[in-house]
Parts: C-alpha cells; sequence; structure tokens
C-alpha cells in the first residue's frame, strides 16, 4: 500500500481526487463557523445540528456524492479533541463504513494535528484494511491501494510520517510470517525471509544444526531435536553508524510450531502455536522497516528458529543440558523451551559487545493472565533502558508495563541437578521466566518483552497484531535520533 503526505485544508480535499474521504471531525469543530466554499465543513455541521453525528469518538456519517465534494463517498467521523488513540479509533471505524464498496485510493482529511495523531492514522488504515491472502485459494486481495493524508503543515510532520508509513511496511512482514500456517513457515522458511531482506543496509547469516552445535548452544539443540525439520539461527546487522559503536541486539523466540514436546498442550487451540514465533517475526518486521527509516545506529537481529515436537529424539523432563554460557539446566518441563532458545541467542549476543539487548517472545500464559491482551510484559535490569522502552510503547499505542525482577524470585529455579531449572512452577511464572533469562546476560543492558498476550488475537478475529514492532521501532529512532545529533555535533565542534 502506498501513502502520500498533502499539504490541504478541507476545502481542498473537497475536490481532491480519490475514490473516497474521510473527514476527521474533533469536538472543537462543532464550534466553528464554515465558509460557503468550504462543502465538507458545511455538510458535517449540518448533521451535527440536527443530530446526525453523536459526540463519543469513532461515531460516522457516510454520505453519497455529497454537493461539492468530488469524492463519491464520505464518510466523517468523531475523534474526540484529536488525541492519537482516539483518531486510531476513528479512523477504523470509518474503514469499517466503507470496505463494503471496496475503494481503491482514500483520503483521510486530518488538518491541524499532530505528529501523534498523524501516525495514528496511517498506522489505524493499515491495521483496519490489512488481510491475510498468502494460503488462500481464491484471495480477496486488499483493495484499498493508497492513501492520502492531508494535513495543514506537512512539512513539520514528515518525520513522523516517514516512520509511521515504515512501521506499517514492518507491521506488516510481521503479521504475514507469524499468521503463516506452521507448515508454510518452518525454521528454513524464517532464514529465507531473513535473507530476502539483505541489501546494502542490512546482511544477514544463517547457521544451521552444525554450526550451532560447534558454538555449544546446547539449550536451543536440546528444543530442536525432537523434530524433522532442522533448526536455523538467523543473524541480521543493520549498519547505520560506524563499525566502532556498539549495537542494540534484538532477540526474537523463533519457535515455530510449539506442540509442547513431551510435556504436550492440551488439543484445544494447539493451532494458535504457530504464533509463537510472533518475536522472530517482529525482529524481521523492524530490520524490514529500518533500511527505510535508516537510523543513525547499529542494530544486530538474531532469530533462534526451530519445532518442539514429541519426536522420539525429544528431550525429556529431567533431562540437564548445557548451555552455550556453560551453565547446566535442568529442564523440568519441555513447554518453558522459549527460554531455552533465547538463553543460547543472549549468550551469543554478547560477542558484539551491545549497548542493549532486548529480547522478545511469546514466553508465558501468566503473562497472560497478569497483563491480558492490552499491554506487553517489560522486565528489565536497567532502569534507563526500561524507561526508554516505557516511552516508546506509549508514543507508539503499544504500550508495555513493567513488571518485578526481584532476586527472591530466582529461588523458585533452584535445582538438585543442574545449575538452574527451565521452570519455577506457577507461581509468578513470567516473572521466573525473566529470572532465568536473566542469567544469560550478565551486566549488558537487558530487557525482555512477553508477548504473548499481545502478539496475536482469537475468536473470530483471530490474526497477529504485528506488535511489539512499532513499539521497537519508536524506540530504535529515537535513540538514531539522539546519536545522530551527537555526532553532528561532534563533527561541528571539530571543524571549529
Amino acid at each position: 500500500m502506498d501513502f502520500e503526505l498533502r499539504p490541504l485544508s478541507r476545502t481542498e480535499a473537497a475536490v481532491a481526487d480519490a475514490d473516497a474521504l474521510i473527514v476527521l471531525w474533533r469536538d472543537a469543530d462543532d464550534q466553528d463557523a464554515p465558509s460557503a466554499e468550504d462543502a465538507l465543513g458545511v455538510w458535517v455541521q449540518q448533521a451535527v445540528r440536527d443530530g446526525d453525528l453523536a459526540r463519543d469518538a469513532g461515531q460516522w456519517l457516510a454520505g453519497h456524492r455529497v454537493h461539492g465534494v468530488r469524492a463519491r463517498r464520505v464518510v466523517a467521523v468523531r475523534c474526540g479533541d484529536g488525541a492519537a488513540r482516539k483518531v486510531r479509533q476513528a479512523v477504523a471505524a470509518a474503514w469499517g463504513a466503507l470496505k463494503g464498496a471496496a475503494p481503491r485510493t482514500v483520503l483521510i482529511q486530518l488538518g491541524a494535528a499532530d505528529a501523534a495523531a498523524l501516525a495514528a492514522a496511517v498506522l489505524g488504515i493499515a491495521e483496519a484494511s490489512y488481510r491475510y491472502t498468502t494460503t488462500l485459494t481464491k484471495p480477496q486481495p486488499r483493495a484499498l491501494q493508497r492513501v492520502i493524508v492531508g494535513v495543514a503543515d506537512a512539512p513539520s510532520l514528515h518525520e513522523a510520517f516517514e516512520w509511521a508509513v515504515a512501521t506499517v511496511h514492518g507491521q506488516e512482514l510481521a503479521k504475514e510470517w507469524a499468521n503463516r500456517p506452521a507448515n508454510h513457515a518452518r525454521p528454513v522458511d524464517l532464514a529465507r525471509a531473513a535473507q530476502a531482506l539483505a541489501g546494502p543496509d542490512v546482511e544477514v547469516e544463517v547457521l544451521g544444526p552444525k554450526e550451532v552445535e560447534k558454538l555449544g548452544m546446547g539449550a536451543l539443540l536440546a528444543v530442536a531435536r525432537g523434530s524433522h525439520e532442522p533448526l536455523r539461527f538467523i543473524v541480521l546487522r543493520y549498519q547505520g553508524a560506524p563499525k566502532r559503536e556498539a549495537p542494540v541486539v534484538l532477540v526474537g523466540k523463533g519457535i515455530t510450531f510449539d506442540t509442547g514436546g513431551i510435556s504436550l498442550k492440551p488439543a484445544a487451540d494447539m493451532d494458535e502455536m504457530k504464533f509463537d514465533m510472533s518475536g522472530a517475526a517482529s525482529v524481521l518486521g523492524v530490520f524490514a522497516a529500518l533500511p527505510r527509516l535508516r537510523p543513525a545506529l547499529n542494530v544486530v537481529g538474531l532469530i533462534p528458529a526451530c519445532e518442539n515436537m514429541p519426536g522420539g529424539g525429544a528431550t525429556k523432563p529431567g533431562d540437564v543440558v548445557r548451555s552455550m554460557s556453560g551453565q547446566t539446566i535442568e529442564v523440568l518441563n519441555t513447554d518453558a523451551e522459549g527460554r531455552l532458545i533465547l538463553c543460547d541467542a543472549l549468550t551469543y549476543a554478547q560477542r558484539f559487545k551491545p549497548r542493549a539487548i532486548v529480547d522478545v517472545a511469546t514466553l508465558t500464559g501468566a503473562c497472560v493472565i497478569a497483563l491480558g491482551a492490552v499491554r506487553s510484559g517489560l522486565y528489565a535490569n536497567d532502569d534507563a533502558l526500561a524507561q526508554a522502552l516505557l516511552q516508546a510503547g506509549e508514543a507508539a499505542l503499544d504500550p508495555c508495563w513493567r513488571m518485578p525482577l526481584d532476586d527472591d524470585y530466582a529461588e523458585a529455579l533452584k535445582s538438585n541437578f543442574a545449575d538452574v531449572a527451565n521452570v519455577g512452577g506457577r507461581p509468578a511464572g513470567s516473572v521466573t521466566a525473566a529470572k532465568f533469562l536473566q542469567r544469560f546476560v550478565g551486566d549488558t543492558p537487558w530487557a525482555h518483552l512477553d508477548i504473548a498476550g499481545t502478539a496475536w488475537k482469537g475468536g473470530k478475529d483471530k490474526g497477529a497484531t504485528g506488535r511489539p514492532v512499532p513499539l521497537l521501532l519508536r524506540y530504535l529512532a529515537e535513540l538514531g535520533r539522539q546519536g545522530g545529533a551527537t555526532r553532528r555535533g561532534r563533527r561541528k565542534g571539530a571543524a571549529a
């Protein structure tokens, strides 16, 4: 889908060429006195006076061939005070009114919007119009091909617009791979998807079972050996700063299907375990967006990818495996496999001497119980990193919530037969999972995002959300902005 940002007044939007026009109407607009030339303003004001457009955000009124408006279909939709969340709600509601007509080009008239509202409109229309089609015999392709966003001051919003468009691109790639059935998203397929991202700004390396064994990744190998599908360990590198600058490392859990292994899951809803590689899909999405954003920093992506199956060679409850770090792990529950593949990836991350590590994983059902589907769980050993991620999530409308990491929680992971057990019982299950991962990061600033509740939706709306791609890209864009400003300042000082 193509996006275009234009400087448009409401009068100019009325005569612009589009199949459909969405007009965002703020509560304050009720008090305006539109001129006779403002056909849209006159039409909506009359509807407000007649009581045909209620004040609640998301309420809409559709019109066909409105006098003075070139677009055949018009939807006026309430967006409250114009805050980002209400804009996103309004755009989704307006698309609901239009999607039956399948317009190819839509103009969204925002008017005097800020950066957050603009980004919300772009992300909102993309989310509302998204369709998965890859494995359908007769797919109905996405009707919407082009979105024009009209604002009062386009130059000041250009950066926010570019971030939003890049985020849509990355988020939709993440959705695509998370939505694919497991037989269409094997570890080897994820590796090919990563290799397709290679280019001037992104390098990709793929390691197979032999290389992983040579590295001593015994925890990753232990999870993978019950499956006929060979594992892959994927390394992506984006360089937007000098090589000497320490990168941010993103680690994405890539369990392409999780049966639970020998600790077999219940049959109900097991099909949703194709989403267990949503962390990996998010990392792919970020790397699809980075060349578009071009932030001034270095980023490394690590994806340990395998299936968790109950085959004859599968790891058994009670087995002890040795991780790449040298620590031994008693596998009390083979369904706690995500932390096993992540711990080796976290150890591997240390070779890059990173400024920060952020891992992303559909790790625990306990996090779903704690936070539901609204906020991702955030664990961090560094306050500054935690605050940066929290702020990025709020700004991107992709929120998280910081959870505790008290050392006392690690007591549950003690083992009589290994250095650590992979589970600590039901109490505080999301916390003890994070404490397990913390053992493998040392003193490096590290954060863990548990996205088990936010990575996908069930029921009639079943499908991947592409979260936390917006959060991660906002975080990286802000780091890049800070780094770019610092380097520009240094160069200027040196010249002086």
